[in-house]
């Protein structure tokens, strides 16, 4: 199974990268690699939520309802003006305060600055939910198998980048309580919960 970030980046291959690295002001090398890093970061905390009780059924409906995956039949338009999807939005629920240290933490391991990475962030937030709900859609998901794919998701990209994984767990840890699984649920119940 190739992960969401590979899909998602094969599909951006045809102008879409051009695009989003014209928007943020970089090269489309770092642009791909910044997309290859911040993709597993917000598959996880969407996996993290779904495996808790409610959580995959919230994040069904709100695929369902708002994020059916048509983002992705209409790329270019989405990219002429990004800030139509309300990816700042989806941030400031998902990754809340910490969204400028999650941002800093990823321009770190990458080639872009934290002002570059937070744009960046912004358009990746839709286009990911995007990428799921055309797959809740075609494999006519429920809720537990919503769940069942993030899943797999999330220990693909455990797996292939480790140390980052790591960092950002770190980062996110508001109450150093050594797990950033706390912040990110409470930030995902908030985004949720609004539908």
């Amino acid at each position: 199974m190739s992960s969401l970030t590979d899909q998602l980046l094969q599909q951006l291959n045809s102008g879409g990268l051009s695009q989003i690295s014209q928007q943020i002001g970089a090269d489309e090398a770092s642009t791909s690699s910044a997309l290859a890093l911040a993709m597993p970061l917000l598959t996880t905390a969407l996996a993290n939520n779904s495996a808790k009780p409610n959580g995959a059924q919230a994040l069904h409906q709100a695929l369902a309802n708002d994020h059916d995956g048509s983002i992705l039949g209409n790329l270019s338009g989405f990219l002429e003006n990004p800030q139509a999807a309300n990816g700042a939005g989806i941030l400031g629920h998902v990754l809340g305060s910490q969204q400028p240290a999650v941002a800093q933490g990823l321009a770190q391991n990458s080639n872009l600055n934290s002002g570059q990475m937070g744009q960046l962030l912004e358009i990746a937030a839709p286009l990911l939910l995007g990428a799921l709900g055309q797959q809740q859609q075609s494999q006519g998901l429920d809720p537990s198998g919503l769940a069942a794919l993030l899943g797999g998701q999330q220990q693909a990209a455990q797996q292939a980048n480790p140390s980052l994984m790591s960092t950002l767990n770190q980062l996110l840890d508001q109450n150093k309580s050594g797990s950033a699984l706390d912040e990110i649920f409470g930030f995902l119940r908030r985004l949720f919960s609004k539908r």
